[in-house]
């Protein structure tokens, strides 16, 4: 019985016992980190409207929240278009293709491709973030993010053709394109001269996995 005990209680079937129990047992769930940004987001939020409730009264309020409310309905469906957008870019897009050509050992041509890429993109904010944010998630590094953003803010073609060309002329654009074209490439190697790591969110394994 002794010899029994003994064989029981030996070390390797303790740890593998308590390996199996270990593994086993549910984690508790992580708690989400409140950011910086959604914090301030948050003070102005309650700032803004103690201000317009001691300025304008409770009917500036009921006027606050009729406009977002009319400015929710407005760019709901765009929203949800491009959530879907970015979506289907997690899933269809191989994540190593996005890597390799996106990625922090693109070089020159990944900056190149990110910055037409942004030049592309049509529509505002709720157009091009979700789709900024799913090729980040897909792999693509901070200067490519960088260099996409930047073009969409300085060469969106749609934006020229719709409002800059008709309002400013061909003249005002030509020198606007020279002086600035190449400044989402610039900013792109800046970005990845910072020593800051990027953190976003890894979509589950399953998505975006080539078969």
């Amino acid at each position: 019985m002794a010899e029994e005990r003994a064989i029981s209680l030996s070390p390797s079937r303790t740890r593998s016992a308590f390996t199996s129990a270990f593994m086993s047992s549910p984690r508790p769930p992580r708690k989400r980190n409140i950011e910086l940004g959604e914090t301030f987001v948050v003070a102005l939020l309650v700032a803004s409207g103690a201000g317009c409730a001691y300025l304008r009264g409770w009917e500036g309020i009921w006027r606050a929240l009729r406009f977002s409310a009319d400015l929710l309905l407005e760019i709901t469906p765009m929203m949800v278009l491009s959530l879907v957008l970015a979506g289907l870019v997690q899933v269809l897009v191989p994540h190593e293709k996005v890597s390799r050509w996106l990625g922090a050992d693109s070089g020159w041509r990944g900056l190149t491709i990110a910055s037409v890429a942004g030049a592309l993109v049509p529509g505002g904010p709720w157009a091009s973030f979700p789709l900024l944010f799913a090729i980040g998630a897909a792999g693509a590094d901070i200067g490519s993010l960088v260099a996409f953003l930047s073009a969409w803010e300085l060469l969106a073609i749609s934006r020229i053709v719709v409002w800059e060309l008709p309002m400013m002329g061909g003249e005002f654009v030509f020198i606007r394109l020279v002086a600035s074209i190449a400044l989402p490439v610039l900013a792109g190697i800046i970005a990845r001269r910072i020593p800051l790591p990027l953190n976003l969110p890894r979509p589950p394994r399953s998505v975006g996995r080539s078969s």
